[in-house]
């Protein structure tokens, strides 16, 4: 068997997303020269618009005080790789640690000039881009991301903001000012004067997540675009470990075939840590070791989803490594389908957020006690004890209100049963977990699978499990 990375550098062979879509964009002419090179990001004029949005919401005389991601550290002088606050990236396009955006309901008379947003960005620095990069900096900024004005953050008079002369000061607070951790975690030489100030005045730390849940709930054309992109990236990274898998595989080898169709199609990430669990694994919700030698008699879940962007998908399939489901496994993978389509249809404007794990728990809890597996309803939690949906976007677990549907919404139905080993029932049942997980666009007319160009049902799957890998033709 030769190695995974052997093969993936010596196979020149590119899958084609089951969904080829470009968006417009508005902002990216002749930006090379500042390290950006895709073509389909969100464009300066959506981030324009969320910022418009958003204060619509805010009360007269009050300003929005948004803080980016930072760099944090993985160990010794070691870096994870960044990642952007999804907030700040969805109101500025900005990809890049230590800033601050700062947002005015009313015209603020700021050096003369009546503006309403402000960003606060690192300048670039030669030096350090010899190491990290090209960055956008002050100039850059305001080409790519359109801000009204943008300043070097390291130099800027936080005291020329009198936040006395403001009703309401809202913040987007990632870091807890109660807990005064900001100074060491954004690399800003003056942020320590701002969070001085910012304490001696009447600052709201929640309101801002709620207005953000209602933006962020309702998907834009661009947005969708993205998404629908990640989505299928992932769709085709599942479909390919169907036809790669087979007994004596690593869990970490099947992990790696999804995440190198991620990167081979252009995702930036995984949108979460892969997933892959075989037999009394596929019973632990979030298992991410991923070392387990798999067998023939095993099922394997994988939950995976590409980031695109920013945007993530989240697609989970339960797969026999053998290629071939046992009956017990067809039983349970059945009931947790049928779980899953009862409340796929269900999800129309108007119902409540909450309708598909009500149908999807009463499926299964009827279906078990059919089967003798729990005696009563109220043991239903012990075989499936998570929800059943979540809001999907820039983040996998999305920001929502939680409210009843409304159009241009994305949403997980991800039903699932598991049943570990020693559960109180007939032990031919036991390691047996099975999760099935679709994107659903919730439309002014029926739902729309996002994912479902991904085998679904026992014979589906097991027909994809016969075919040649696209791919890992040699592994």
């Amino acid at each position: 068997m030769r190695y995974l990375i052997f093969v993936f550098y010596l196979t020149i062979v590119f899958i084609t997303p089951c969904q080829d879509i470009k968006p417009p964009i508005d902002n990216l002419t002749q930006t090379d020269t500042l390290g950006i090179y895709d073509t389909d990001l969100l464009s300066a004029s959506f981030h324009e618009q969320k910022r418009k949005a958003l204060r619509t919401f805010m009360p007269d005389n009050s300003m929005a005080i948004f803080y980016s991601g930072v760099n944090m550290v993985r160990s010794n002088d070691v870096d994870f790789e960044f990642h952007q606050d999804p907030n700040f990236y969805y109101l500025t396009g900005l990809n890049e640690p230590n800033s601050i955006l700062v947002l005015f309901k009313n015209p603020y008379l700021f050096n003369n000039d009546s503006i309403n947003e402000l960003l606060l960005i690192k300048e670039r620095n030669p030096s350090s881009e010899i190491w990290v990069g090209k960055k956008l900096g002050v100039k850059g900024s305001k080409l790519v991301l359109k801000v009204q004005k943008s300043y070097n953050i390291d130099d800027f008079n936080f005291q020329n903001l009198d936040f006395s002369k403001f009703d309401s000061i809202f913040i987007h607070d990632n870091f807890n000012l109660s807990n005064e951790v900001i100074s060491s975690k954004m690399d800003i030489s003056n942020v320590d004067s701002l969070t001085k100030d910012l304490k001696k005045s009447k600052v709201n730390s929640t309101q801002l997540y709620n207005w953000m849940a209602q933006l962020r709930e309702i998907k834009s054309n661009e947005e969708l675009i993205l998404l629908k992109k990640a989505i299928a990236i992932t769709c085709d990274a599942q479909t390919e470990l169907m036809k790669v898998l087979k007994p004596e595989m690593k869990e970490y080898q099947a992990e790696a075939v999804i995440e190198a169709v991620f990167k081979i199609n252009g995702a930036e990430y995984p949108g979460y840590p892969s997933i892959v669990g075989a037999a009394e694994n596929s019973c632990i919700l979030h298992y991410t070791t991923n070392r387990k030698t798999m067998k023939g008699n095993h099922l394997l879940l994988s939950d995976v989803g590409a980031e695109y962007h920013g945007y993530t998908a989240d697609v989970t399939r339960t797969i026999p490594v053998d290629g071939t489901y046992s009956e017990e496994e067809k039983i349970i993978y059945n009931i947790v389908l049928e779980a899953q389509e009862k409340a796929i249809q269900a999800c129309r404007v108007g119902n409540p957020f909450y309708i598909t794990n009500t149908i999807a728990t009463t499926v299964i809890s009827q279906k078990l006690q059919e089967l003798g597996i729990i005696k009563s309803p109220f043991e239903i939690r012990r075989y499936f004890m998570h929800g059943t949906s979540h809001y999907l976007g820039l983040d996998v677990h999305d920001p929502g209100t939680g409210g009843a549907f409304q159009a241009n919404t994305v949403i997980t139905v991800e039903p699932g049963i598991y049943i570990k080993e020693g559960s109180p029932c007939d032990p031919k049942w036991w390691n047996i977990g099975v999760r099935i997980e679709d994107d659903i666009l919730i439309t002014d007319g029926d739902p729309e699978n996002l994912s479902d160009c991904v085998p679904r049902t026992v014979e589906d799957i097991e027909e994809m499990m016969k075919k040649n890998p696209s791919l890992f033709k040699d592994f």
